[in-house]
């Protein structure tokens, strides 16, 4: 994929994430029905989750009818292009629920399976973070910034976050959060891609999760990437397919956390 076709595909990414504002600002911090996915346990979803996924699965389908999709809420849909957009039209379903503010709308390219483009965008705050091979980007109102990550010299001087306690759901992966909170210097939970994304800013060093799907980490990849992070699954393979991820702002820091593994 050469430049010109890069900066089309971001452009258009940008747009759509642009676009589905209608539909998830529209119940945000209004009275709406939530919907649970599970039959045990609690997996929830409402219109805004749906309704943005349709709109930007149409622009899909009008603009690039070629390419595939990957979407939370609606499935695969399988095109004759090397082109999968992975879409997660709110990711922190959760927090959008209560009215807090660290939900967003995750949007990936990848091109022959390899992500390329990706999108964190948080309407309500009015930010976007997106990464594409040339590097990685903060839009905010008419402003542009350049991502750098800005690691600790150690783990003992490291901020790390992770999503929730709940999600290390079994002894090994308690224990590693259990050594991890030890080893660093102080540790925050509950804002899901947000983490990830400063991380790729600047504020954090260690960025955990446990349990992802592809499209809650395929979009973030371009940002921390091109940011200078370093992102993988806990046993260091590519983190594209979702799983346990771990994204560090150094490669030291990245081997320091995952000695504690064992």
């Amino acid at each position: 994929m050469n430049k010109q076709k890069s900066d089309e595909l971001s452009a258009f990414a940008l747009e759509m994430a642009k676009a589905s504002e209608k539909a998830t600002l529209a119940h945000f911090r209004e009275s709406i029905k939530i919907d649970n996915k599970l039959d045990e346990g609690f997996d929830p979803v409402t219109a805004g989750d749906r309704e943005a996924e349709q709109i930007m699965r149409q622009m899909i389908e009008k603009r690039y009818p070629g390419h595939s999709i990957h979407g939370e809420e609606f499935g695969k849909s399988q095109g004759s292009e090397p082109y999968t957009w992975v879409l997660d039209p709110i990711d922190g379903t959760r927090s959008f629920i209560a009215g807090t503010m660290t939900w967003t709308t995750l949007i990936g390219l990848e091109f022959e399976d390899k992500p390329v483009i990706g999108v964190m965008h948080q309407p309500y705050v009015g930010e976007t973070f997106y990464g594409t091979p040339d590097g990685a980007w903060l839009l905010r109102g008419d402003q542009k910034r350049r991502l750098k990550v800005n690691p600790a010299p150690d783990l003992a001087n490291a901020f790390g976050t992770t999503t929730g306690q709940h999600m290390y759901n079994t002894p090994a992966k308690a224990k590693f959060l259990n050594d991890m909170r030890g080893a660093l210097r102080n540790i925050r939970y509950d804002a899901d891609a947000y983490f990830f994304s400063l991380l790729a800013a600047g504020f954090i060093d260690i960025a955990l999760d446990a349990n992802l799907q592809a499209y809650d980490i395929a979009p973030l990849i371009p940002i921390i990437e091109g940011a200078g992070g370093i992102v993988s699954t806990w046993d260091g393979e590519p983190a594209r397919l979702g799983g346990d991820i771990i994204a560090a702002a150094s490669r030291e820091l990245y081997e320091e956390a995952l000695a504690l593994l064992g």
